[in-house]
């Protein structure tokens, strides 16, 4: 039995110390490959550099009404960063009429503001005075009934025109499509004079076609003097959908991706010295009992970062002091244990029955701190922001790693270490 248990605690001891080299290193194998941490992981702004920028509503709107405005900018917000291939934007309503953007890695930071922040209010209106529209007019410069708006865009796409220069394509949705007859048979109803129905883009006319037919297609052509970047910027702005309310750029900041990682990298080599202190500590105080106790502190790091990467979570240098601190919160957990172990084999207790007073009798501590301080970071989850949050996540992640290492982990590694040695003071016994 002894020698069954000196195996399996090898094996486990084995199984640790691979997936902890593949999880450094990554491992492939075939077409099939496991990615290193360092390559899976979502780094956040504070890491990877990017941008923050703030916008504030402007507007007259109070209480549910501003409310919901906010929560639809947001949204909109949220899909024109979809739409430019942004990952991982972090996008919070600051007070009651403020949004704070954080875009992590953008390369071009001033393009991306200008484009989140346009409000992109798409019209299509037929012209019904005698001034007839031109691009650069505004609208107040002429006589005008609205026919439909971008709410009746499916979608919009950059094309080319039988000349090859860039257009933007649309296509309406079923209401849209109904809207542009109407609005085509109108403009051209009279059958010696040609209508003229103008697009315009927040209240300016950006091209102004004439009509002399009904239209019945869902389908249309912007034509102007587009690039190609401008017609995709449109397209992209009409996709997105337009801003309910014009947002004015309040505080703007731009962190470098060489100022990040040095933060990282210094937050990394401190949490490394620190480990390396605790973990001498504890193998000259406790000895057995340090060593698995530096085992089970190797695999709650492992669970830890796994498990951000399965849960898609982004970590930040707060998130790096949460799972410090988590981490610290696992050693005191097993410092605990090893405190009650020590005191049941002072009272003649042989080393398995210590081993298990000692786990009984330190749970309900363990327990207490665990809870209250899991409780603690779920208030900061549900009432914080941005890098709040993210301290949060991975401290949340970290006490429940911690307790299955200390508790399941540590206890298990104990019984099966004496298979091959029951020697008391091995065990940090004095007697």
């Amino acid at each position: 039995m002894k020698g069954k248990n000196t195996i399996l605690f090898f094996l486990i001891v084995a199984l640790i110390a691979g997936i902890a080299f593949v999880a450094i290193n990554g491992l492939t194998v075939g077409s099939y490959t496991i990615k290193s941490v360092k390559d899976s992981m979502n780094l956040g702004l504070d890491i990877k550099g990017g941008v923050v920028v703030v916008y504030e509503a402007k507007t007259d709107q109070t209480g549910s009404e501003l409310t919901k405005t906010m929560e639809q900018t947001k949204q909109v917000i949220g899909r024109r960063i979809n739409e430019l291939g942004l990952t991982e934007p972090v996008i919070t309503i600051q007070g009651d009429n403020r949004i704070r953007i954080e875009l992590p890695g953008v390369g071009n930071a001033e393009d991306a503001i200008n484009l989140i922040g346009q409000t992109a209010q798409l019209e299509f209106a037929r012209v019904t005075g005698d001034v007839f529209a031109y691009s650069g007019m505004t609208k107040d410069m002429f006589e005008s009934v609205t026919v439909l708006t971008g709410d009746n865009v499916a979608d919009a796409f950059v094309s080319r025109d039988s000349y090859n220069q860039p257009v933007v394509g649309l296509k309406f949705n079923s209401a849209g499509t109904d809207l542009f007859t109407e609005g085509t048979r109108e403009a051209s109803a009279n059958g010696t004079k040609t209508g003229q129905i103008a697009i315009l883009l927040d209240g300016k006319v950006i091209s102004a076609p004439t009509v002399d037919q009904v239209i019945s297609k869902n389908e249309a052509v912007i034509q102007g003097n587009f690039t190609l970047e401008s017609a995709n910027e449109l397209a992209t702005l009409i996709r997105g959908g337009a801003l309910p309310v014009q947002l004015e750029e309040v505080q703007t900041s731009v962190i470098g991706p060489t100022l990040g990682l040095d933060s990282l990298n210094s937050a990394i080599k401190a949490a490394e010295i620190g480990l390396l202190l605790v973990v001498l500590f504890m193998l000259v105080y406790y000895r057995i009992p340090g060593i698995i106790a530096s085992i089970a502190l190797a695999l709650y790091a492992i669970i830890v970062v796994y498990a951000m990467i399965g849960f898609n979570a982004t970590l930040t240098l707060p998130g790096v002091a949460g799972i410090v601190l988590s981490l610290g919160m696992a050693v005191d957990a097993n410092v605990i244990i090893f405190e009650r172990l020590k005191e049941e084999m002072a009272v003649g207790k042989s080393l398995r029955a210590s081993i298990d007073g000692g786990f009984h009798r330190a749970m309900r501590t363990i327990v207490d701190s665990n809870v209250t301080t899991f409780i603690a970071a779920v208030i900061l989850f549900v009432f914080g922001e941005g890098a709040i949050k993210g301290f949060a996540v991975t401290l949340m992640i970290g006490i429940i790693a911690s307790m299955f290492t200390a508790v399941l982990v540590t206890k298990t590694l104990l019984k099966l270490s004496l298979g091959f040695t029951d020697r008391k003071k091995l065990y940090g016994s004095r007697g």
